[in-house]
């Protein structure tokens, strides 16, 4: 039930955001006069297709990888002379530009949407206090304070640890000053800290900006009960149920569920002896945790296992809720930031200070997109605006077989007056169609070995 739900999900999830990138094309083409033969969301036989009054068909496709708007286009076929002016190609170049951007720029145009209905109704969200600070860390050395809660990071105001992540993770590889505004717990006492980067490098695939510092957020004790098992993994192989409590682990009493994961994280292929509470019963359990090895070339223990979730403290709790006009400053601030942090992400990526290992493919946004669902509609809508922007900033990468190498090409055209040699376009295809597979490659080889 649990791969259903996932494919259901991430069908439903591509299909919204398709639908919305190619209805942007669509409705441009129409406003220009273009005659649109095909909407079509995925690709291959079609499922289900109608067709409207002006003789464009919809379709639902096979394959729900992508989409098309396929209009008509003299360089794709033989057009009848009566409808000549009515072809993709006979449009002015200005006009053709708007149809190609439009696909991209409605994607994060929706991603203001989506943010805004949020901010609207309400986004409840943790305050960002600082729990621990981690010996020998750059926080440590700055004497960032424990239990202090950061204002600004930068000058910018950081209302939740989204936000701290945000501004911390456009600054990853650089050298320079950090600067942090802090309230002192149980005051109002905001103080200025400057921690010192230097090259500062961060894998964002095994850790994120704020631990990467030496912070560790706070949060509430998180008692050693089971919430979820991995099917078919070794603590469900071995006896354990949900809603267990391990009290014990080779007769060391347990304080919670980070001290469980502590032990089994250094027992790799060992017996683990547990105490658990079931019911009113205690019983004993012989667990051997799988061995696993980092990034780092570390060997350490997986359960498979999950903690139950508890409720958090409403004092460490934020809302954030904006006005009508306020909510739209603050949507269109959030898509800025993101589009900005995707962009600085792509050069660092090709500088090398980001590793490929952070590209993530398919697998990956399944899994997230069934993870955020089942959080609930708000995390879902969050990251249907964050992937549409996504969508929307990679579609305008100047690459050919993308929407932006296509914009490259008009471009070249509004400036000198006429079309890129065909033989270029075809080169440059080969190339782009070349890189974009090599891409997507690199990624799903990721999440493969993620899994």
């Amino acid at each position: 039930m649990d791969l259903l739900y996932t494919i259901a999900i991430t069908i439903l999830t591509l299909g919204i955001l398709v639908t919305i990138h190619e209805w942007g094309h669509f409705y441009v083409a129409r406003r220009c006069g273009v005659k649109v033969l095909r909407f079509s969301v995925g690709f291959g036989k079609a499922i289900y297709s109608w067709k409207d009054k002006q003789g464009t068909e919809y379709a639902i496709a096979s394959i729900p990888l992508g989409g098309y708007v396929k209009m008509l286009d003299e360089r794709e076929g033989d057009v009848d002379p009566a409808e000549q002016a009515y072809a993709f190609n006979r449009k002015p170049v200005l006009q053709r530009i708007m149809i190609v951007a439009a696909g991209p720029i409605v994607n994060l145009l929706f991603a203001v949407l989506a943010y805004w209905c949020m901010y609207g109704l309400g986004v409840t969200t943790a305050i960002p206090v600082i729990g621990e600070v981690k010996s020998q860390s750059l926080a440590e050395r700055a004497s960032i304070p424990e239990n202090s809660e950061i204002i600004s990071v930068d000058g910018y105001p950081t209302l939740s640890w989204d936000e701290v992540n945000l501004r911390l993770a456009s600054r990853v590889g650089e050298t320079g000053n950090l600067d942090l505004q802090l309230k002192e717990e149980g005051t109002t006492l905001v103080r200025d800290y400057s921690l010192q980067l230097s090259d500062w490098r961060v894998d964002l695939e095994t850790e994120s900006p704020v631990s990467a510092l030496g912070i560790v957020p706070w949060r509430p004790d998180v008692p050693a009960v089971i919430g979820r098992l991995v099917e078919g993994g070794r603590a469900e192989q071995s006896g354990l149920l949900v809603n267990d409590r391990v009290v014990a682990a080779n007769g060391l009493n347990l304080s919670d569920w980070h001290h469980l994961v502590s032990i089994i994280r250094s027992s790799p292929e060992q017996n683990v002896v547990l105490e658990v509470e079931r019911g009113t019963q205690v019983i004993s359990l012989s667990v051997n945790p799988e061995k696993r090895v980092s990034d780092q070339g570390e060997a350490y223990g997986f359960l498979g296992a999950a903690a139950a979730g508890v409720d958090w403290p409403e004092e460490h709790q934020r809302t954030l809720q904006y006005g009508l006009f306020d909510g739209i400053i603050k949507a269109t601030d959030k898509t800025l930031q993101t589009i900005t942090l995707t962009l600085d992400s792509i050069w660092k990526m090709i500088e090398g200070v980001i590793s490929v290992k952070n590209l993530s493919g398919p697998i990956t946004i399944a899994k997230v997109a069934s993870a955020s669902a089942s959080s609930g509609l708000e995390s879902y809508i969050s990251f249907l605006a964050y992937l549409s922007i996504m969508l929307g900033v990679l579609n305008l990468l100047p690459i050919p077989v993308l929407d932006g190498g296509h914009l490259l090409y008009y471009f070249v055209e509004l400036v000198t007056g006429k079309p890129v040699n065909e033989r270029i376009q075809l080169v440059g295809l080969k190339i782009g169609l070349v890189l974009l597979l090599s891409l997507m490659f690199v990624a799903l080889f990721n999440d493969i070995m993620r899994l």
